[in-house]
This record gives structure tokens, C-alpha cells and sequence, in this order.
């Protein structure tokens, strides 16, 4: 079996081995799932279908009911499109301004540099978890609100990283042609320093995407993330926590779609081929 699992499988000129490929199935099924969960499920969310609480699994309640008899599948699957999406969201945001803001730092140099990195270091050195209590307390708990929330909470851990390889790259011989030749700063960072930096930038967007999934379903599970009637999986935790010593599949599975969702998104990052993963291949 170890010698199955570890064995690559060749595809689009790049080898993949069985973990890293159940993995990016198990983060496709959750994406479809995200994308046409109002299609496909069985029961309104805020529907009671349940004369009992923390109902168990059976025939037309394939995961049970929740702390009020409401179907669990239909609120898990709703779910799963509040957490997937509003994490897609926010580690866009946060990755998209930490790399432009990583690369403007690392050519431009200066005053410019000294000034963001500092900034974003003091931004940095406050515990994530304090910062979102207080601004989700502060501002509300919409959605746009915990989007922005988490973006800006990881933005200078994208910013840092993206410095640290533009760097490198800035003092390459190419870099000095490209300068000698009058390049603009804009042609610099998206022809020179982009394209070869960007692998390790994609891998670094999947293990932060794992990070704001743990972070917006730690702020749920407190209270402070989507309010009812919506739930995202931590929210889903928190409101049937009741249920824990009954084994209630309510409270059970919510955290088992947290946990196959991180761990198959590391997976897969983890067994990426040499190639996707290195800069310099």
C-alpha cells in the first residue's frame, strides 16, 4: 500500500502521486459543492423537517438534525459555500495586494520599502485572533466585513514572503540588463519578477487559504462570524456544541468538513510535483 500511494502518475508532462490526487479531489468536490449548493439541497436551511433535536443519520436525514430539527446535509452544504467562499475571497484580497505591495518594495527600494515594512511588521506582531474579536465586534460580522477582515489580517505575512523572493531575484544579472536597458518599474516586477516567483506565491495562497479557513471558523465557533440564519462550518459547531455528549452527527460533522477540507488543501500542496512547487526549475 505504501508503494501504491507513493507511486507517481504522470499527467500534462508532470508527476502526481495518489495522496496529492485524492487530495485535489476532495478540494473539487467541496468547490462544486460551494458553487451549487442552492441547487442541490434537500431541504431549505431554515426548514424544521425534525420533531426531535440532534436528530441521528436515517432515511431522508442522511446526517441527522440539528439542535432545533433542522436538516444538517442542507446546512452543512450551505456551509461549505460560506466558508470556501468567503476564504476564497479573503486570501485573494490578502494575497493579491501582499505580492504587488511584496514586489513595488523589493525594486523600488528606499524610503518606500523601509516604510511599508515596517507597517506591515507592526501589523504582523498583532495576534490575528485579538485583531479579528475586535474589528468583527467593532464593525459587524457581514460578509464583506469578515472578508476584509481576514484579508487585511493576512496581508503582511503575503507581503513579507513576496519581498523576501522579489529580493533575490532584484539582484540577478537579468534584473541589470533590464534596468540598463531603461525598463519601467511596471515591466520589471510583471515580466521579470513575477513569472518567476509565482509558483512558490501559488503554493503560499493555498497554505494561507488554510489559515483563514481555521481563523473565520474560530471567530464563528466564538460567536462572532456569520449570524443566524446563515452558517458557515464553525458557526455549525458552535450552535449544536450541545450536542457533543450525545455524539450528535450536528456537531460531529461540521468539524469533519473543517478538518478533510485543510488537511487535503496541506495534502496537496505537500505532493505538488518538484516542478509547480521550485522557482528555479
Amino acid at each position: 500500500m505504501a508503494r501504491v500511494a507513493a507511486s507517481p502518475r504522470s499527467l500534462l508532462g508532470h508527476s502526481y502521486n495518489l495522496v496529492g490526487v485524492v487530495a485535489a479531489l476532495v478540494i473539487l468536490a467541496w468547490t462544486l459543492i460551494a458553487i451549487f449548493a442552492p441547487a442541490i439541497i434537500p431541504h431549505s436551511i431554515g426548514d424544521i423537517v425534525d420533531d426531535d433535536y440532534f436528530g441521528p443519520m436515517r432515511q431522508g436525514l442522511w446526517l441527522g438534525s440539528d439542535y432545533l430539527g433542522r436538516d444538517m446535509l442542507s446546512r452543512v452544504l450551505m456551509g461549505a459555500r460560506y466558508t470556501v467562499g468567503i476564504s476564497l475571497a479573503a486570501v485573494a484580497i490578502a494575497c493579491f495586494s501582499g505580492v504587488v505591495l511584496g514586489m513595488v518594495a523589493a525594486v523600488t527600494g528606499g524610503w518606500l520599502d523601509t516604510c511599508l515594512s515596517r507597517f506591515l511588521d507592526a501589523m504582523n506582531s498583532i495576534p490575528s485572533k485579538l485583531f479579528g474579536l475586535v474589528v468583527v465586534a467593532a464593525v459587524g460580522s457581514s460578509i464583506p466585513a469578515l472578508i476584509l477582515t481576514l484579508a487585511v489580517i493576512y496581508i503582511p505575512g503575503a507581503y513579507r514572503f513576496a519581498r523576501a523572493l522579489a529580493v533575490n531575484i532584484n539582484t540577478m544579472d537579468f534584473m541589470t540588463v533590464a534596468r540598463v536597458r531603461g525598463e519601467s518599474t511596471a515591466y520589471l516586477i510583471g515580466s521579470e519578477i513575477l513569472p518567476n516567483i509565482i509558483r512558490p506565491v501559488l503554493a503560499d495562497f493555498g497554505l494561507r487559504f488554510v489559515f483563514i479557513v481555521l481563523l473565520l471558523s474560530g471567530l464563528s465557533f466564538l460567536g462572532l462570524g456569520l449570524q443566524p440564519p446563515l452558517a458557515d462550518w464553525g458557526a455549525l459547531v458552535r450552535e449544536n456544541i450541545g450536542g457533543l455528549p450525545f455524539a450528535a452527527p450536528a456537531v460531529i460533522i461540521p468539524s469533519l468538513a473543517i478538518a478533510s477540507l485543510t488537511i487535503s488543501v496541506n495534502l496537496l500542496i505537500d505532493n505538488l510535483p518538484q516542478k509547480i512547487r521550485d522557482r528555479d526549475t
